[in-house]
């Protein structure tokens, strides 16, 4: 039997109360603002307090006959709930998150009967009783207070040690889930990963973890914990990407793996002409979510995102999944080891068209320069970079002139002037790319092989 049928129709915890027959929830006698699914999703976790009520039990419950995006619907009930109990997922006062579980109500709650004037009132034996005690914890509470203000012998520090959460140092980004039902829409979702990945490592969260390193738990049903504990990081980017037309709607959700939480949702339905400026706004949201202090040039980058002609943007992620980003089954693009020069010429075909499209597109060129240095290493390519280094080198300058705060084009650009043996300007690109991207692997990887007395020592 659900609890909070069982003494009337209003539920009271800390200063609120519900009223589940009028639908109301009120805070010192005034009405606040939560009705519809918000309300009902309230009512069933305080039917049951401290129980875990689970996502599957709440969709049957509130969308079971109908067609809809219940994450979405679901996350923003709980979000609204939050906002108008002053909760927060991060520390939960209310409602506690189980991540990919369900929701949990943790207050005390107090069923009781509907009319104030019913309200048992106290005793004169519990008068007596109460003076002493209040006057006792008023003189634990000042000693406590002047010990906690002294911090003598580290009290303070210890008794504290735990309550707050320590910061989010460490971040992965799971490949989006293609919700259209197309393999061929694979390419869009998973440049929608990498874009994310890509712009959150662009500022200072120490560590965001690499496309390779996640790709591999795409359709993983792996619990979050255990995908963050063998990632080592401390919260988990997990979503969706449904593409129609020139319309694309993505849901995302940032979850802490320890302790185990969600800290923020949302769903975005925009025109595919403005997905540089949703990307750049939800990388800014998550890096507000987990408190990550942002420099005043890393805030004037995410506010200068360009809208990108839709058919151009198609054309430009198509070639950078050919290059790196493609999924398991499709074998010949897994690794950049098992590429072909009619792979990379492919890809090179797709940069170029998204140019004509858009020749202000910036990120096109940095990718087209990307895809010359492929094709000029002898490994895969097949060609001498004498063949295509200097059409990387004018692909990555005019990248550079369009947008000088890429670190892709940067990358690139230090790549060419290795070639030339131009070790110290190399090495300058090197730092900027990082600069601009302190997680950007590849040049981390590349500049680390950079030796300059090995260099000269080649030279002579």
């Amino acid at each position: 039997m659900e609890k909070a049928s069982q003494n009337g129709q209003v539920v009271r915890f800390a200063t609120f109360e519900v009223d589940l027959r009028a639908g109301e929830v009120r805070k010192g006698g005034l009405r606040l603002k939560l009705g519809g699914q918000p309300f009902q999703v309230l009512a069933i976790l305080l039917a049951r307090p401290g129980e875990l009520v689970t996502r599957e039990e709440l969709q049957k419950r509130l969308w079971a006959d109908t067609f809809v995006d219940v994450d979405h619907n679901l996350n923003t009930a709980i979000n609204k709930i939050r906002e108008i109990l002053g909760d927060s997922a991060e520390n939960p006062r209310f409602v506690e998150t189980l991540a990919r579980r369900g929701y949990r109500f943790i207050a005390p709650v107090d069923g009781g009967e509907e009319t104030r004037a019913g309200e048992a009132k106290p005793t004169r034996r519990s008068k007596s009783l109460l003076f002493p005690a209040a006057f006792g914890l008023l003189a634990i509470t000042g000693v406590t207070a002047v010990l906690l203000g002294l911090n003598m012998h580290g009290w303070r520090d210890r008794l504290f040690a735990h309550a707050s959460t320590p910061p989010i140092q460490s971040l992965a980004v799971l490949p989006l889930a293609n919700l259209s039902g197309d393999p061929e829409e694979e390419y869009f979702a998973d440049g929608m990963t990498e874009a994310l990945i890509t712009e959150l490592g662009k500022t200072s969260i120490p560590r965001v973890i690499s496309r390779q390193s996640v790709t591999q738990y795409k359709s993983s049903r792996k619990p979050l914990q255990e995908i963050a504990r063998e990632l080592n990081v401390d919260a988990v980017l997990e979503g969706t990407v449904l593409r129609s037309g020139d319309r694309v709607r993505v849901t995302v959700h940032l979850d802490r793996a320890s302790p185990e939480a969600q800290l923020w949702a949302s769903a975005y339905d925009r025109s595919v002409r403005d997905i540089l400026g949703l990307q750049d706004e939800i990388a800014r949201t998550v890096r507000d979510e987990i408190q990550v202090k942002l420099t005043p040039q890393e805030r004037a980058r995410l506010a200068s995102a360009r809208p990108v002609d839709p058919e151009a943007h198609d054309e430009y992620v198509r070639g950078r999944y050919i290059l790196g980003m493609a999924v398991a089954h499709l074998s010949r693009f897994t690794d950049k080891r098992q590429y072909t020069a009619l792979d990379i010429q492919e890809a090179i075909g797709h940069f170029k068209h998204a140019i004509e499209i858009d020749p202000a597109y910036a990120m096109a060129y940095a990718e087209l320069a990307e895809a010359h240095i492929q094709l000029g290493n002898p490994v895969w390519g097949g060609h001498s970079p004498k063949e295509t280094l200097s059409d990387a080198k004018e692909a990555a300058t005019k990248a550079l002139d369009l947008d000088p705060s890429l670190p892709e084009a940067h990358f690139s650009l230090a790549q060419t002037l290795e070639y030339e043996w131009n070790w110290s300007e190399a090495e300058k690109e090197f730092k900027l790319a990082l600069e601009l991207n302190p997680n950007y692997a590849d040049a981390h990887l590349q500049y680390g092989r950079l030796s300059k007395p090995w260099a000269e020592t080649t030279k002579l």
